[in-house]
């Protein structure tokens, strides 16, 4: 079996393997074990590997924070799971062709899903829904806004908006993003920068702005606090910049801006087995009545994983880079 390995916490380039390693073995009772169809080259991944993320286990160590696989058998105990389901995994570690895990750790897709789109199921499509539904109560209409708009997750957001017929101010880093989001159900699109908040004020006409949504961090988060509402809420999940959040105080003291961060693990972690089995259906659901589908710029081979980095690192486009362990997928 084959699987990404990293000695040491660096550039990938310098850092990344594929090497041989021991199948998993047989599933024990309450076990699945499934062959990997894809998984997504995501930002948290490299983070990992540079050891700048949250979790930095002992070395060597397998990334991997989502895939989409083929169940290839099922422990004893298993009744849920079938051979030949496809299945998302809620466990990390997968960049290899193989995974053994329990199996109330794995989602079990309807069998027509599309394998390269759910191997992108497991992070982004909840990290957008939770945004919109965990910290403030929207209503029909609601105006909110977000930078990084032309990420996946911005895609996300303006999707899951536009059902529940809420409006997104959209900012993003130069114009040439405009067309795309529009097409995707933006309501309004600006680019970053010095006097944001009076541009988005003019969009709005001056209705409050309820929620702000920040991936960038640095003097982004305080450009998007100042569209804000008094007493509204910001909430940070990434910090694409690499800075420290800066928001001067007046914000929190003044006008009362919430800033609140988000993890979307803590959040899962306070639902029960069934409703994040549920949850994720329906946002499968969701995005299939949508017709919507994430981008998708190449795949590789993981034996060609540093090539894969090297093309995730230099892209500028919302696509993602996929790899297909185990081979081109039918």
């Amino acid at each position: 079996m084959k699987k990404i390995a990293i000695k040491s916490y660096g550039e990938p380039d310098d850092v990344v393997a594929c090497v041989e390693a021991p199948d998993v073995g047989e599933p024990g009772a309450d076990e699945v074990v499934f062959r990997t169809v894809a998984f997504p080259i995501n930002p948290a991944d490299i983070s990992f590997i540079r050891g700048k993320y949250r979790l930095k286990p002992p070395l060597p160590a397998t990334p991997g924070a989502e895939c989409v696989g083929r169940i290839s058998a099922v422990g004893s105990a298993v009744g849920a799971v079938r051979r030949g389901d496809l299945v998302i995994n809620l466990d990390r570690e997968n960049w290899a062709q193989e995974r053994r895990v329990k199996a109330d750790r794995v989602i079990v897709l309807p069998p027509d899903s599309d394998p390269l789109q759910s191997a992108m199921l497991r992070i982004n499509p909840p990290t957008a829904r939770l945004l919109l539904d965990d910290f403030v109560p929207l209503k029909e209409g609601d105006w909110i806004i977000q930078n990084a708009a032309n990420s996946s997750v911005g895609h996300l957001v303006i999707a899951f908006a536009k059902r529940r017929r809420l409006r997104t101010i959209n900012v993003v880093r130069n114009e040439e993003a405009f067309p795309a989001l529009k097409e995707l159900g933006a309501d309004a699109c600006l680019v970053d920068g010095d006097g944001l908040h009076q541009r988005a004020e003019a969009i709005t006409g001056g209705a409050e702005v309820r929620l702000g949504i920040d991936a960038v961090a640095g003097a982004a988060t305080a450009r998007i606090a100042a569209c804000l509402a008094p007493g509204a809420t910001l909430c940070a999940y990434g910090s694409m910049s690499g800075d420290p959040i800066t928001v001067p105080s007046s914000e929190m003291i003044y006008r009362d801006i919430r800033l609140r961060g988000f993890l979307l693990g803590r959040h899962l972690d306070r639902r029960g087995t069934d409703e994040v089995q549920r949850f994720y259906h329906d946002i499968e659901n969701d995005l299939r009545e949508a017709k919507f589908r994430i981008g998708i710029e190449r795949l590789y081979p993981i034996e060609n994983i540093r090539e894969a980095l090297a093309h995730a690192l230099r892209s500028r486009s919302s696509g993602k880079i996929l790899v297909t362990p185990n081979g081109p997928v039918g």
